[in-house]
């Protein structure tokens, strides 16, 4: 391709570029579109249009048949978490280079968290700073991303005290981020005596509020001939089946009450159902009691009719039940109890995977000081990997207030070998601490007490 003419227009305007081929003559235009991106976007995106121009020769009837054209937008995607460290002066003394960590939060496909250092990074200052960072928690090459950090005035004045990376000028571009655990921040984000008598901090207690805008580029092209799916309904279909009970085939009795079903849907969703009802060895079995034309019914003895039929929900809508009535059945009761946790055991006896993977899900986000040991005996209980897992790492995390609790009791008592596993992954997390992966030892946290009605207890002073 080579370049025959270019009408540059003002500055911030548009650009028009031609080239010549064999072709004919085709015309690209590039923009700065001021309002693409937004304020907090960085002032603007970048957009590229092109679009076919006159052609000549053979490919003039086609060029003018089937006009294209495409659209490259560049913007961020915004998220912003709010850090509260509670106990400052605590805090001074553990270190310089050691840092506060807040949880992660998730920010365009990307884990982040903030790193506090409270007696600094950078050793030459001698504790002189504090120290401020945002980092990518998660895997990731060359993540770019705008940042902003704000310190909170507590006076009620609004004068936060703001470092920004979103008006940064346009030729310095947004900052990037190798790999997992790059940060971008301040090493002298505040001069330490200055912070401790300023309107920042109150009741021993500094506010931080971070924003994250990751970059991300989206190719947006014309379809000549496009028409837009509607998204499956087939769960509707197979649920109203459900309710309307025609062409049911078997009949469940739950503690008196009846459920009509279809065997075809039940083994075509359990392999527990598909033995019941198509395997050879049990139509043989059956064949005796199967010469008259009633509807076979099948006692349920060992669960209740409201779970049951949460599992037929689940089998003809592939979804959970819903939150309210999750939620209805986990206020002050084990955990053993509630709908969730029993769902979880039919999901184990019933074998069904994808039930079992939702119910753990619903189960992680409830996980608290208070319920994290009997969750994680439910869990190993029913084979359910994934929530285990989750649970052995907050209980590692948060071991001095677990241990003061009724379910680390009911793990002695009952599941003593879960107690093991968990000092094993607590000798995990002290590696990781080893390699500076975290500011404080996980059994250090044995001796700094705990607030047992917190949802996440994580002491690193």
């Amino acid at each position: 391709m080579r370049i025959r003419q270019k009408n540059l227009g003002e500055a911030g305007k548009s650009v028009y570029v031609q080239d010549c081929n064999d072709q004919g003559v085709s015309e690209a235009k590039v923009v700065w579109d001021e309002d693409a991106g937004g304020h907090e976007a960085g002032g603007g995106a970048v957009v590229i249009e092109r679009g076919a121009g006159a052609a000549t020769g053979p490919a003039r009837d086609a060029a003018a048949a089937s006009p294209t054209s495409s659209r490259s937008v560049t913007e961020t995607v915004n998220g912003s978490h709010r850090f509260v460290i509670q106990g400052y002066s605590l805090a001074k003394g553990m270190g310089v280079g050691k840092h506060i960590a807040s949880e992660t939060f998730a920010v365009g496909g990307y884990q982040w968290a903030i790193y506090f250092y409270p007696d600094g990074k950078n050793p030459e200052d001698n504790s002189a700073y504090v120290s401020v960072f945002i980092a990518l928690a998660s895997e990731g090459t060359d993540v770019r991303a705008l940042f902003e950090l704000t310190l909170q005035d507590q006076s009620g004045r609004g004068k936060h005290k703001v470092h920004s990376h979103f008006d940064r000028a346009l030729d310095a571009g947004p900052y990037t981020l190798k790999y997992r655990g790059s940060m971008w921040g301040y090493k002298r984000f505040f001069r330490r005596t200055a912070l401790e008598t300023s309107d920042f901090l109150k009741d021993d207690c500094l506010k931080i509020n971070c924003t994250v805008g990751v970059v991300t580029s989206t190719m947006e092209y014309s379809r000549p001939h496009s028409l837009e799916v509607p998204d499956s309904d087939i769960g509707h279909h197979f649920g109203t089946l459900l309710e309307s009970q025609e062409g049911a085939d078997v009949i469940f009795s739950v503690a008196g009450e009846k459920f009509h079903a279809h065997k075809l849907v039940l083994a075509a969703r359990s392999s527990f159902f598909r033995s019941e009802f198509l395997d050879p060895e049990s139509d043989e079995e059956n064949s005796e009691v199967d010469t008259s034309n009633e509807i076979k019914e099948i006692v349920i003895d060992d669960m209740e009719p409201k779970v049951f039929q949460a599992v037929l929900h689940f089998m003809y809508r592939d979804n959970l039940v819903g939150d309210d009535e999750l939620s209805a059945s986990s206020s002050d009761c084990p955990i053993f109890d509630t709908l969730a946790g029993k769902l979880l055991a039919a999901a184990d006896k019933y074998e069904l995977p994808r039930l079992r993977v939702l119910c753990e899900s619903y189960l992680c986000k409830q996980i608290s000081v208070k319920s994290v040991a009997t969750t994680l005996a439910l869990a190993d209980r029913h084979h359910a990997t994934e929530l285990k897992s989750v649970c052995l790492k907050f209980a590692a995390e948060n071991l001095s207030a677990v241990i003061r609790t009724d379910g680390f009791d009911y793990l002695k008592d009952n599941c003593p070998a879960l107690q093991s596993e968990i000092l094993r992954t607590v000798a995990g997390c002290e590696e990781e601490c080893s390699s500076g992966g975290k500011s404080q030892s996980v059994w250090g946290q044995i001796s700094d007490g705990g607030d047992t009605s917190g949802r996440r207890v994580r002491p690193r002073v």
